[in-house]
């Protein structure tokens, strides 16, 4: 059976795969945009492997596994945050921790479940947006308002603290609240994403919207707003493009943001060589984001 490109869309999982990968697709780089100015790109890998665990409670517990991870990665980032700034330890080692305590206990926990006939990880680790349902089409998109929420109103404070975390604290910044709640606004979106791409593909939608629009931005402003979109425009047609194709929506997604990157950054490569011609020397490269500082009794 032929179906027009709407016709798919009159089915109701399908409206639920399109609705989460949106909310997905405009929460993610809202976060990711502060990751990627603190060189914390990967911490969403980081939380997406300590997320199996989550994962695994869930089926042991018998409680929607969405819950017990959001649980597990808020506490995991609590976690990385008190490691990396009250001990010797660096934030990439903390980070390296939780690569391999997540998957040590999310394979151990879910072979005890896979005894009790329980676990499949398949749906958590690649994304299932089709076998969706409402209830949990709500839940993703309550938690991504409301990051989507936190990080419009704090930006910037958030800004202040990735441009410079020694400058923002003599300002007055409570920077230590901040830092903390970046990566609990990141726990929250790895539980809520992992429905949409996996567990294993949840960082590429706190990345790649990010690093494709700074080929063409200079503030952190313009770099946020228009990852955003970027990122609600590249969940959509994933989801639409594995409806025609008859795709997993979320390997769909992730291989559309690469090719959008890979365009954008020889589009942008093409650009800055013709103002070089033009101008007769080669522009700066490598500027840090303009960022508006907050006054310091904010």
């Amino acid at each position: 059976m032929n179906l027009g490109l709407l016709d798919y869309f009159q089915f109701e999982f399908m409206q639920r795969a399109l609705i989460s990968a949106l909310v997905v697709g405009l929460c993610a780089p809202a976060v990711g945009v502060f990751l990627v100015q603190k060189r914390l790109a990967l911490i969403g890998d980081g939380l997406g492997h300590i997320a199996l665990t989550g994962v695994a409670i869930g089926f042991l517990t018998g409680t929607a596994p969405m819950w017990t991870t959001l649980a597990v990665t808020v506490a995991a980032s609590i976690v990385m945050e008190i490691l990396r700034s009250h001990s010797k330890t660096s934030g990439d080692v903390a980070l390296a921790m939780m690569f391999y305590g997540g998957i040590a206990g999310g394979v151990y926990l879910t072979g005890i479940a896979s005894d009790k006939g329980v676990a499949n990880l398949q749906q958590y680790l690649f994304g299932s947006l089709l076998t969706a349902g409402w209830d949990e089409v709500w839940t993703i998109a309550v938690g991504g308002a409301i990051v989507a929420v936190l990080m419009l109103v704090l930006r910037p404070w958030l800004a202040a603290i990735c441009a410079d975390e020694q400058y923002a604290r003599v300002s007055g910044l409570p920077v230590a609240a901040l830092n903390l709640l970046l990566l609990i606004t990141t726990a929250v979106v790895v539980s809520v994403s992992m429905r949409a791409v996996g567990l294993l593909l949840v960082s590429a939608l706190l990345v790649i919207p990010v690093v494709t629009v700074q080929q063409f931005t200079r503030s952190f402003k313009a770099t946020m707003f228009a990852a955003m979109a970027a990122g609600f425009l590249i969940a959509g047609a994933g989801v639409v493009a594995s409806a025609v194709k008859d795709v997993p929506p979320g390997s769909t997604i992730v291989l559309i943001g690469v090719a959008v990157f890979v365009v954008t950054a020889v589009l942008a490569a093409v650009v800055r060589r013709v103002r070089r011609v033009r101008r007769g020397h080669l522009p700066p490269e490598g500027e840090p984001l303009e960022v508006e500082l907050p006054a310091a009794n904010a």
